[in-house]
């Protein structure tokens, strides 16, 4: 009978990919995979360590593997194993700590999966975090969008991030390797290739490419498919980056740009390379120039030195600028960042009211942008699972979208008319069988 392993994975659409890049090195050896909370032989756990509740989530997953197998080989990866392994070696049933650059190569570090009292620890140190291992991961069952990685690290000093200190410095693959790679992924079935990494829109520097290089490349591959950017810096989209969105129906029409904070003196000590006023400008442009776009934003509350003044300040620019939904995160001191010896620290109780105010107001955002989609047609690309009678999917501009089921639909193309929005999903009734992108 083959060994069983399992996999869990904390954090970004990135880890995602990456976690399984991994899983195919245990399919490789003749593992077979099961769910998380089945029994297995091997427990993998792809963490990361941006917020300190991920790392509490972190001590939580391993504990239910051992409820799972209590003799289980617990491996612990990703950003936070690379950031504090010897803390994670202490939690007791961890068998493995893999850092960022051995999780790739985890067989060269483990020959058996034999449970010992101690854990044994393979972390190099960031500095040497230099090459790049591509991935991609299905965000469904049905192999309708798949998240590509191709970039890694970042040179971006943010004093609140531990990102550069866990993955190193950016990275990314040469343009003929994607190339190839996405022709693979294309192959497989899938229709909507979603572009991740830690700052994607610094693409390719290294090598004199970038980007917008790369999307005009991707987009003239043939096929049935489209490209989703994940997240942009505002200070790398570009004039050339909106243009191209703008004329290609192979990129969506949603881009997803953080912002942190409304207030250019928190700006200043986040150490963000942009003002305010740069922020609204290039928003602007992007709405103005890109047919129906959705943007998402990015925001920290409850930074240190933010009173409640600069909070509404980032409310209140929010609330005016044309966005769909907020992504809001409460502020969390991460050890070995500038930002936690910074003074005038926001009580917890405090941070967690702002952070309820934004998520409101995005809650009002996304419904303003849904109903502007009323009576609108929109392409849609619609998933496998049947719900109550529905099937969903999302079009362009990442808007929620239910029809009546319809077999023929699934992982197709299909154009339909927006006929009313409730609870943040519009019901639309389709015009065409399939639509060719």
């Amino acid at each position: 009978m083959n060994k069983k392993v399992a996999f869990y994975t904390l954090g970004c659409k990135l880890n995602y990919s990456e976690t399984n890049t991994i899983s195919e090195q245990f399919l490789k050896r003749g593992f077979d995979i099961v769910e998380y909370n089945d029994y297995a032989d091997v427990y993998v756990v792809n963490t990361c360590s941006v917020t300190e509740s991920a790392e509490k989530e972190c001590r939580q997953i391993v504990r239910r593997a051992l409820r799972n197998n209590p003799d289980a080989y617990v491996i612990v990866t990703g950003c936070y194993a690379q950031l504090r392994p010897e803390e994670i070696a202490s939690i007791e049933g961890v068998s493995a700590v893999l850092g960022s650059k051995e999780k790739f190569n985890l067989f060269d570090y483990i020959d058996n999966f034999e449970k010992k009292n101690l854990s044994c620890i393979h972390v190099s140190p960031t500095e040497e975090l230099d090459t790049f291992n591509p991935s991609y991961s299905n965000e469904t069952n049905d192999r309708t969008r798949a998240f590509f990685k191709v970039q890694d690290g970042c040179d971006y000093k943010c004093s609140f991030c531990t990102i550069p200190l866990a993955r190193g410095k950016s990275r990314s693959a040469k343009p003929e390797e994607i190339i190839d790679e996405f022709e693979q992924i294309l192959d497989h079935g899938y229709k909507e290739i979603v572009l991740t990494g830690v700052n994607v829109g610094d693409y390719g520097k290294a090598f004199g490419y970038n980007l917008y290089s790369l999307l005009n490349d991707l987009i003239k591959i043939e096929g049935e498919f489209r490209i989703r950017i994940s997240s942009i810096e505002p200070n790398l989209l570009s004039d050339d980056l909106i243009e191209l969105i703008a004329n290609s129906n192979k990129i969506c029409n949603h881009l997803h740009v953080p912002l942190q904070s409304g207030s250019n003196k928190i700006l200043k000590l986040m150490q963000r390379r942009y003002k305010t006023e740069d922020y609204r400008n290039t928003i602007y442009k992007a709405v103005e120039k890109i047919n129906k776009l959705a943007i998402g934003v990015d925001v920290i509350v409850g930074f240190p030195g933010e009173t409640y003044d600069d909070f509404l300040d980032t409310y209140n620019f929010l609330k005016e600028l044309p966005i769909a939904y907020l992504h809001v995160f409460t502020y969390s001191e991460r050890p070995n960042t500038k930002a936690i010896n910074l003074p005038d620290k926001v009580e917890v109780n405090e941070r967690r009211k702002r952070n309820n105010m934004l998520r409101i107001l995005s809650e009002k955002k996304r419904n303003e942008f849904y109903r502007t989609m009323i009576n609108q047609e929109l392409i849609v690309l619609f998933e496998a699972e049947e719900h109550n009678g529905f099937m969903k999917g999302f079009s362009s501009n990442y808007v929620r979208v239910k029809i009546p089921f319809e077999e023929s639909f699934i992982n197709q193309f299909i154009k339909v008319k927006i006929t009313e929005v409730n609870e943040n999903i519009a019901t639309a009734v389709p015009l065409t069988n399939k639509v060719t992108i």
